[in-house]
């Protein structure tokens, strides 16, 4: 079932992207949600760029050996007003072009934005999901209900300790997500420790910013409010959790080589689901928060 819910996806995806997808095979890597700089859509596409160029880095005869192939996918709305949110998104579709027309990469990493993302698209794209992005800045999120859409359909989550991330790995355990970086009650000393000028990047990380900055993928001057940002602010640690998000992705490609424990952890995830019904969840606003008691209906 899960086979042909991503089947159903990667077609829907195609047809709103644009984007060839060929190789049904590849692991369908998923982040739809509101365009924001705390939700860290900017942290994802580092990572997709450090991905990218860690590939053209090996030795072409090796490459489908090493590498998982991936389609990743990005998709949500940016407010009207906000500036950098449409950068954001001008930055996914910058790389994916960059990215998908480069022979050398071929199948081995496909990137979409999928635009205008709704609910009737997250009913075809959320059952076919395998690794679901939860990666807010700890301490942002509020415990949505998308994240859990995704853990009860069997995807696997990569994210940070945050929001609705900590519930589901109290019911589903850890072992079955792949968690990575700082705790919301190490954020304000990390964001001291950048304020004071003490905290020196990865190397990784400045590497795909310099990428960004010196215009591997166009509009160097359109990114630079991006890269800025992110260089003498970062204001949510994209810096501080980017070694550790790119080690949480090398355990998503050792898991999914090995298909009994990465199916095993998806219908644990689905198994575990069950405390976040709405049934269970009306049950106890109604007694610990409303006061109210069921109203039996009489039947004939």
């Amino acid at each position: 079932m899960k086979a042909h819910k991503k089947a159903a996806a990667l077609e829907l995806i195609e047809k709103l992207s644009g984007v060839s997808l060929p190789n049904k095979s590849a692991l369908l890597d998923v982040q739809v949600k509101r365009i924001h700089e705390y939700k860290r859509q900017l942290l994802n596409v580092l990572s997709i760029i450090h991905r990218y160029d860690t590939i053209l880095k090996l030795k072409r005869e090796g490459r489908a050996d090493e590498v998982v192939p991936r389609v990743i996918v990005v998709g949500g709305k940016a407010a009207p007003g906000y500036d950098i949110a449409k950068r954001i998104i001008k930055l996914v579709s910058a790389v994916a072009e960059k990215i998908n027309n480069d022979p050398d990469v071929g199948d081995l990493l496909k990137v979409a934005f999928v635009p205008d993302y709704n609910v009737s698209v997250a009913e075809v794209i959320i059952p076919g999901t395998e690794l679901s992005q939860q990666i807010s800045t700890a301490g942002t999120e509020a415990s949505g209900t998308g994240n859990m859409k995704f853990a009860m359909n069997g995807a696997l989550i990569i994210g940070t300790m945050d929001g609705a991330n900590i519930e589901i790995a109290e019911e589903i355990g850890e072992e079955n997500m792949f968690i990575f970086g700082a705790r919301a009650e190490e954020v304000p000393g990390l964001r001291e420790e950048r304020a004071q000028g003490k905290y020196k990047p990865d190397d990784r990380f400045t590497h795909v910013v310099d990428m960004i900055r010196s215009g591997v993928f166009g509009w160097a001057d359109y990114f630079g409010p991006l890269v800025d940002n992110i260089t003498y602010v970062d204001y949510y640690l994209l810096a501080n959790d980017f070694a550790a998000y790119i080690d949480a992705q090398s355990e998503v490609d050792a898991k999914y080589k090995d298909a009994t424990a990465w199916t095993k952890s998806s219908i644990l995830s689905t198994a575990g689901s069950g405390f976040f019904s709405s049934d269970r969840t009306i049950r106890s606003y109604a007694s610990e928060i409303w006061d109210v008691e069921p109203c039996p209906v009489e039947r004939d």
